[in-house]
């Protein structure tokens, strides 16, 4: 059997609806970005933001708004919206573990400690962070992949052993940050995710790993096709299975650690927009991945929204509104999978 062969094995009933349901995403994502643009605090009119878009005249108040606050922002949530997404579909393939995603198994901690430490000892040097939280996003992955390897170890013993290391590293970041309280400007918002204040300065690096990231991993989907037909079937195939998981989780590591570094530890898009979209269009990743992009675009999108209006005149940070969503849908995984489905 070939590769092509193999990857086709894995297709799913639900894939003949992805084109619906890609169409629905995109629709979705555009409503909701203009939607980003319109509403806050201060408003702006559809015919200003027309305008604006295409060239014409504005006012000078709505174009300020428009160009110093909404555009950073949303795009600020669409690129952490869609990276984070993939990012968890690209975790919960590699471990076959449905409760597995950025957030849950210490990745966002890890990227967000080797931030603060950045930010402590070289605070001048902008294109650092990026890179720093990829760093910490991969030592992470490389920790809980070693510990996926061992001997009987169970899908719940990986989560368990990430939620260990995100509170090890949320320690340790609490520490930086009561020794050095000036080492992140806004920190309290950065430990538990937020775009507000986020500039197009703070964008450029990071957009840049998260292009390249989501461009290799919808490259790669067809490996993660062939991985989930199982170790020995895939190597079977020709496949080294064990430097492309590696390879793999490197990618979720870079989309994970980019978006952490501007957006902060936002937790759960990477955990429930995987599942949303396989409920649709089943496990082909070649399906999966890009319409996780786009679904965990608008997702945050949406999120970061809703907590700019729900409350107005306050606005919290839209990582807390996340984890009310997020907790309840962990529990009913975990509910879900009950019945040994996590040994």
């Amino acid at each position: 059997m070939s590769e092509l062969e193999g990857e086709k094995a894995v297709r799913r009933s639900g894939s003949l609806k992805a084109p619906f349901v890609a169409v629905a995403s995109v629709a979705v994502l555009a409503a909701v970005t203009a939607a980003g643009f319109l509403a806050g605090s201060s408003s702006v009119s559809w015919g200003d933001l027309v305008a604006w878009a295409t060239g014409g005249d504005v006012s000078a108040a709505a174009k300020s708004i428009l160009v110093n606050v909404r555009l950073p922002r949303v795009l600020a949530a669409l690129l952490a919206g869609g990276a984070l997404a993939v990012a968890g579909a690209i975790i919960q393939a590699v471990l076959d573990n449905p409760l597995a995603s950025p957030n849950i198994i210490g990745i966002n901690s890890g990227a967000g400690l080797f931030v603060l430490v950045a930010a402590s000892v070289f605070p001048q040097v902008l294109w650092l962070p990026p890179l720093a939280a990829f760093l910490g996003a991969l030592v992470t992955a490389l920790v809980i992949f070693g510990i996926s390897l061992g001997a009987n170890t169970s899908r719940l013993t990986v989560v368990l052993a990430g939620i260990a290391i995100t509170t090890v590293f949320g320690a340790g970041m609490n520490t930086i940050l009561i020794v050095n309280p000036d080492a992140y400007i806004g920190s309290s918002t950065f430990l538990v995710g937020g775009l507000a204040g986020v500039l197009m300065d703070d964008l450029l690096w990071p957009a840049v790993y998260i292009a390249a990231g989501l461009a290799a991993a919808l490259f790669a989907a067809g490996k993660l096709n062939i991985m989930a037909l199982g170790d020995d079937t895939a190597h079977a195939l020709g496949m080294n299975v064990g430097a492309c998981r590696l390879a793999m989780l490197g990618l979720a590591a870079v989309l994970a650690g980019a978006a952490v570094s501007f957006a902060g530890l936002l937790g759960f898009a990477g955990l429930i927009i995987p599942h949303l979209v396989r409920f649709f269009v089943g496990h082909d990743n070649r399906m999966v991945l890009p319409l996780s992009a786009v679904a965990g675009a608008a997702f945050v999108v949406v999120c970061d929204l809703l907590a700019r209006v729900l409350f107005v005149p306050y606005e919290v940070p839209v990582g807390i509104l996340m984890a009310f969503l997020g907790g309840p849908f962990f529990i009913y995984l975990i509910l879900k999978n009950r019945r040994g489905s996590l040994e």
